[in-house]
């Protein structure tokens, strides 16, 4: 198997374990919930540099906001301080004014630092992120999930819709 067809089939249900995903995040601001999201992640050895990380995701967000709509968030950047691809998944306890492009609250955040070097597995990721989260059922469950297990169950579910080998 070729490195390519590995980030390829590369599921998102891969980058994600029970330790990066929290079920009530306690954030009320834009800001704390992305500074919350970066500390689930900061036990990672994959991270070299977490301010570097923190840096590069509030530097996206400053172009222009992660919340892309339907009460979903995807704060995101690249950064030479990590070693492979970095990701945390939340559901906070009480909807956030994210300046969301719909200018609707968020409740689902899905954090993704990826390698400077590796642009297009990032990509990539971030579009089937986004493809998941566009479904209103997928959303609908995520929102109903009380344990991080529940949470990768679903995603695993769902994957195994959309990406079959």
């Amino acid at each position: 198997m070729t490195l390519w067809s590995i980030i390829t089939n590369m599921r998102i249900s891969d980058i994600l374990d029970e330790s990066v995903v929290r079920v009530n995040l306690k954030g009320k601001s834009k800001d704390e919930v992305i500074n919350e999201m970066i500390a689930i992640v900061n036990h990672s050895n994959k991270i070299l540099d977490i301010e570097k990380v923190r840096e590069a995701i509030f530097e996206r967000e400053k172009i222009m906001s992660t919340g892309v709509g339907n009460g979903f968030a995807i704060p995101h950047g690249k950064t030479d301080a990590v070693l492979d691809i970095v990701a945390a998944f939340a559901i906070t306890e009480e909807p956030i004014d994210y300046e969301s492009l719909d200018e609707q609250p968020v409740r689902l955040i899905f954090l993704l630092v990826g390698k400077d070097s590796m642009v297009g597995p990032h990509i990539k990721l971030l579009s089937r992120i986004s493809r998941l989260m566009n479904k209103e059922e997928f959303r609908s469950k995520l929102l109903g999930a009380t344990t991080p297990k529940q949470v990768i169950e679903i995603f695993k579910t769902e994957e195994a819709q959309y990406f079959e080998n």
